[in-house]
């Protein structure tokens, strides 16, 4: 082992250096001498920590056809709804594509977020998934709406606020609460709790938020985690429901639904949304076409990640 090798450590603090030199690398778009000169290492050195960050995964090169981006329909979905910002990833690619698209843009945006606020469900779980390692530097990521399943054999849904932190080198804390309760004064009584609303007061204060939104199907996450019954389902439909954001169900004007079931739902209330900076929401699929036009029209969202049928019908129903 030659004598520059040696002086690298070996312990974690190997580690946080091939985050720190692959961010400069690859995020920030630093030259090994630049990097070389700010961290006191040596170019021989950076190679080497960079080739290792590959090597480990810590850093994953994609090769993207350029053409998986639609501009055209990003430009008129700020344009028509006043977004903040807009990626569109052609159809064809699937629904991956837009998660993985969701991971690179949290990755890139600028300041990296110091306090972060996410919700759970498959598609977050997903955009987790591919949020690369060392995204951040010791951010905080707080999940904004219940996460305890009322059935055991459903998955942790603070999985997703676990990974964001695990991968930004942060922690996480939990909303330890079912998502929606059976009583309202049940729920009121939790959000009293000290802890509870200690939880929902950082939230709040969290600049940038990252969620998906549910649909009005009977693949409904809140269905099969036992939030809410069947016939419960059923009774939002008939009363004009289209989908769910934060287990807060809307209809396609974005009001509560029903007011009944909001009374037990625990996490941020939709009309505090615009109170945070970025909201930014990723959905994908036709039948998350209805709660994406709700989200746009009552402005839940300001930034959207979608695919180019879901930003079309946006836009011609829009009209």
């Amino acid at each position: 082992m030659s004598a520059e090798a040696q002086r690298l450590p070996q312990d974690d603090t190997r580690t946080h250096l091939m985050v720190q030199v692959a961010r400069m690398a690859w995020a920030e778009d630093r030259t090994q001498t630049e990097i070389a000169s700010e961290t006191g290492l040596n170019r021989w050195q950076v190679a080497r920590l960079l080739q290792e960050a590959r090597d480990q995964g810590i850093v994953r090169i994609e090769i993207l056809p350029p053409d998986l981006r639609q501009p055209a329909l990003e430009a008129a979905l700020v344009a028509r709804f006043g977004l903040r910002d807009a990626v569109v990833i052609g159809t064809e690619a699937g629904p991956e594509a837009v998660t993985q698209a969701a991971g690179r843009y949290l990755a890139a945006l600028r300041p990296t977020p110091e306090l972060i606020g996410v919700s759970w469900g498959r598609t977050m779980a997903q955009v987790a998934h591919w949020l690369p390692m060392g995204w951040a530097d010791g951010v905080r990521v707080v999940q904004i709406n219940g996460t305890v399943a009322p059935k055991p054999q459903a998955s942790g849904h603070d999985d997703v606020a676990a990974t964001f932190a695990r991968k930004g080198q942060g922690r996480f804390t939990p909303l330890p609460v079912p998502a929606i309760l059976g009583r309202a004064e049940t729920a009121r009584v939790l959000e009293d709790d000290r802890i509870v609303a200690d939880v929902l007061s950082l939230a709040r204060s969290a600049p940038v938020l990252c969620f998906s939104m549910g649909a009005m199907t009977d693949d409904s996450a809140h269905l099969h985690s036992g939030n809410l019954t069947g016939e419960e389902i059923a009774r939002l439909r008939v009363a004009g429901a289209v989908g769910d954001i934060l287990g807060r169900f809307v209809t396609a004007d974005g009001q509560i639904a029903s007011a009944g079931i909001d009374a037990r739902t625990i996490g941020l209330k939709l009309d505090q949304l615009g109170r945070h900076d970025r909201r930014i929401g990723v959905v994908t699929g036709t039948d998350k076409h209805a709660i994406a036009c709700a989200a746009l029209r009552a402005g839940f969202v300001n930034t959207l990640i979608t695919d180019a049928a879901t930003a079309a019908h946006a836009l011609e129903t829009s009209q």
